[in-house]
């Protein structure tokens, strides 16, 4: 039947370039992927149209097999280090350098036009090479990369003509001076997203008030807080047509009259749906955002340290919100104002204002959580930090919230169990696996035994992320989870008894995973390397730390590969290989 199938498919009536043509309607990379398993002329034809390619671990591919699959690629989507390394937990020095993938690109992709980049290692020669080779480039996005200084975005600024997108997140950036703004030319226009909010240095204020008048189609304008108010006004008199706003720091106070300017300069901001930034944000001050936020849809308060008053009135002016983040400064009763405020919400994330403070007053509880949960049913996604939390309180949650695809519950306090009745944390995430049925990605915490992950194992059908810390009870935690979860592609591990028996429990199912992540368990070396004899496809990655035991192995990082080890590991990483 499938040969059949196959050789009619082979035959099709349709040329190559109707072929090609249908092909370059589908998005998503999976189901690109999985078109191009169909027989040898799909295969082709999804070869020669695809101009996007999406690679979740740079060590799982090289650039040149990249090259030779897809010759006609124009924008990369490229990722590097473990997920670990924003908690430090990964050596400095561990890998993903961006330099040779340029190289290759340079000669196979002279047409590139767009680069994303997270995790990545990338100097200030990289970002240059990047400038002076792609005519043609348009898009640049940095999440979590490291290694470059404002001289690599200033080579960036001078040579990429054609630029629209320079989007800088979140990174390990030497700020040298805030001049680079300047180095874009007088003439340059084309810019039409513009994020610098997480850079420290002061900027060139008045170069960005120019490249900013300039630039009509600006959509997106992220500022850093070195942009006070004053300053923030003038850009928003250039610019009435943003659709996302950083705001920079609300410090120093203004006058009445600078306050009235910049009230109304918020006022012509009709297009607005995003608004984020705020830093040093005060009460008297929210109401000059009032006028904007009728049509916010994403409000990102992850920097303002607002109180439960503050956030309540400035929900009251945003009805159509479906994305909130906040800090736990906000408490419960910020939370409840959530609940009222925003029924179309379907994304919270709260995050902890000091999470390393063990006596801190304020937070959020599951009394916050609750109030969400009966205000807001379309909420699928949740990032939730607190201190406190009951089982009966999640699976009223869920029940209230069944549509979860992405539940991240962080009790702050390892292990701590349900404050109520003293009992593990297993029931709550037995009723998030129970009753959500979409759910793709989840994080667990608390007090947990193997049962937890029992539950998970047996409902998680649709399951594609798991992050574990501080709990189960042996082994047989581990295994249920890779016994069961049937789409498991990401597993993060860490502070878990977990052993050389769970660990070679998965042996038939990492193939078919992205990652492995384990840290501070009870793996040995002689684990790892019987995992690499026996699954040679696989790159199996050990972690030393100076003066740990020799025989543990205190990181693991396992991952499938179609190039075999790699070959820059830094001596503080050891590659187990089976060939």
């Amino acid at each position: 039947m499938r040969k059949e199938f196959l050789d009619s498919t082979r035959s099709s009536l349709f040329p190559d370039e109707v072929l090609e043509r249908v092909l370059s309607l589908l998005k998503s990379h999976k189901d690109r992927s999985a078109v191009s398993l169909v027989c040898k002329d799909w295969y082709n034809a999804e070869s020669w149209s695809r101009t996007h390619v999406f690679i979740g671990n740079c060590y799982s591919v090289s650039p040149e097999i990249v090259a030779r699959r897809f010759p006609r690629i124009k924008s990369v989507t490229l990722k590097g280090k473990p997920r670990f390394s924003d908690f430090n937990l990964v050596p400095e020095n561990w890998g993903a350098d961006v330099h040779p993938w340029f190289v290759v690109f340079a000669a196979k992709y002279p047409f590139l036009e767009e680069l994303r980049l997270k995790r990545m290692a990338v100097s200030d020669e990289s970002l240059e090479f990047l400038a002076l080779n792609f005519p043609n480039f348009k898009v640049l996005s940095l999440l979590s990369c490291d290694g470059f200084s404002t001289d690599g975005l200033a080579a960036i600024a001078t040579h990429c003509k054609n630029l629209t997108q320079l989007d800088i997140q979140e990174n390990g950036i030497d700020d040298k001076s805030g001049n680079w703004l300047s180095c874009f030319p007088e003439n340059f226009t084309s810019l039409e997203v513009l994020n610098f909010a997480n850079l420290n240095t002061d900027v060139n204020f008045d170069a960005l008030e120019r490249l900013v008048s300039r630039c009509k189609s600006l959509k997106v304008l992220k500022a850093n807080k070195s942009i006070s108010l004053e300053h923030l006004q003038r850009l928003l008199v250039c610019a009435p047509q943003l659709t996302e706003l950083g705001t920079g720091s609300f410090m120093p106070e203004l006058t009445a009259h600078q306050y009235a300017e910049l009230g109304s300069s918020f006022n012509q901001l009709k297009n607005l749906n995003t608004l984020s930034g705020l830093w040093d944000a005060t009460a008297p001050y929210l109401p000059v955002l009032y006028p904007a936020c009728t049509n916010l849809t994403f409000l990102n308060l992850s920097y303002a340290f607002l109180q439960s008053i503050e956030l309540a009135s400035l929900l009251c002016q945003c009805p159509r919100l479906r994305r909130l983040w906040v800090l736990d400064t906000v408490g419960d009763k910020g939370l409840e104002a959530v609940g009222s405020n925003c029924p179309l919400l379907e994304e919270l994330r709260v995050f902890p204002a000091d999470p390393f403070d063990e006596e801190v007053i304020h937070g959020v509880t599951e009394a916050g959580f609750l109030a969400v949960s009966y205000g807001c049913r379309r909420l699928h996604y949740v990032l939730y930090f607190c201190r406190q939390m009951t089982n009966a309180a999640v699976a009223t949650i869920v029940q209230n919230c069944p549509d979860f695809t992405h539940f991240r519950l962080c009790i702050m306090n390892p292990g701590q169990p349900d404050y109520l009745t003293n009992e593990p944390m297993d029931e709550a995430f037995g009723a998030v696996v129970r009753t959500c049925t979409k759910l793709q990605r989840l994080s667990v915490s608390g007090l947990l035994t193997d049962l937890t992950f029992e539950y998970i194992g047996q409902y998680a059908k649709n399951l594609e992320t798991l992050s574990v810390a501080f709990a189960g009870s042996s082994d047989r935690g581990m295994q249920c989870m890779l016994e069961g979860c049937p789409k498991l592609r990401k597993l993060e591990i860490r502070d878990c008894p977990f052993g050389n028996a769970a660990l070679l429990s998965g042996l038939e199912k990492y193939e078919s995973m992205r990652s492995l992540w384990m840290s501070a368990c009870n793996v040995t070396m002689n684990g790892c390397r019987v995992l690499a004899r026996e699954m040679p496809r696989l790159n199996v990655e050990v972690m030393k730390e100076v003066g740990s035991d020799d025989s543990q192995a205190d990181k693991v990082y396992v991952y499938r590969s179609v190039v075999g080890p790699r070959r820059d590991a830094p001596p503080c990483v050891l590659t187990l290989s089976g060939l």
